[in-house]
């Protein structure tokens, strides 16, 4: 797992002099479902919401690429950010020990721990959401206060502005790998033509799965067999 971290929150924490002000982040992920691809969880901290709201943060899948990079530039002046970046190489690793929910568990603590705001507002991947607050929280070496919920990135201006900064940094590396390998890939969403012809063809022309594969999920190991079929339009992305 990979970790990014863009600027000091100390100068935030500093903000809080004569025990006034607190600081509140929002974390969540993008790419936890793509047969292709990393996962990156993102971590926005600040210590006032309402600049968050005046610039109209939202759940990312909401908003336009052109929109979201012109609020990540924004979220980047003025909040302090963390990342965990986990690889497709990371992802297929860590599941053949735990299950992917406790790979977010572990991606999640680490951005608050990094972090170390007084609250933190977490976009739940357990369907239980209780249950992920006291995951995550088990994992925690600062004193923050978990809130965890179902749709955070709706309610919660931080949570939005994490879910902004996790899908364009994800967008961004993904395009990187459609250079690297001279390809558009897409999306890395088995759902995603641009995605689906990528893997078919490399799967055509090389005889096994393409880089940056997720080799756990089930619909990667039944690609190899789906490519002596006619389409791949039956897939669905199942980690």
């Amino acid at each position: 797992m990979h970790v990014t971290h863009i600027v000091d929150p100390i100068t935030i924490a500093e903000s809080r002099e004569g025990g006034k002000r607190i600081t509140i982040c929002g974390v969540d992920e993008a790419g936890r479902g793509p047969v292709l691809g990393p996962m990156v969880v993102a971590g926005v901290m600040v210590v006032d919401d309402n600049l968050l709201r005046e610039m109209g943060v939202k759940d990312s899948k909401q908003l336009t690429r052109k929109r979201r990079k012109e609020l990540l530039g924004e979220i980047t002046r003025m909040a302090a950010i963390e990342t965990a970046v986990i690889s497709h190489a990371d992802i297929d690793d860590q599941r053949a020990r735990i299950s992917l929910n406790l790979v977010e568990v572990g991606a999640f603590a680490s951005v608050v721990n990094r972090l170390s705001p007084d609250i933190a507002y977490l976009d739940s991947v357990d369907v239980n959401t209780k249950r992920f607050k006291e995951m995550v929280a088990s994992q925690l070496v600062c004193g923050s206060r978990i809130e965890s919920e179902h749709k955070a990135d709706e309610r919660y201006p931080v949570v939005s502005a994490a879910s902004i900064v996790a899908k364009e940094i994800r967008d961004t590396m993904m395009d990187e790998i459609s250079e690297e390998l001279g390809l558009p890939v897409g999306s890395g969403y088995a759902s995603d033509p641009i995605t689906r012809r990528f893997i078919e063809s490399w799967l055509k022309d090389n005889g096994d799965l393409p880089p940056y594969t997720r080799r756990s999920w089930l619909t990667a190991r039944k690609m190899v067999s789906l490519s002596k079929m006619p389409s791949l339009s039956e897939w669905v992305d199942k980690p």
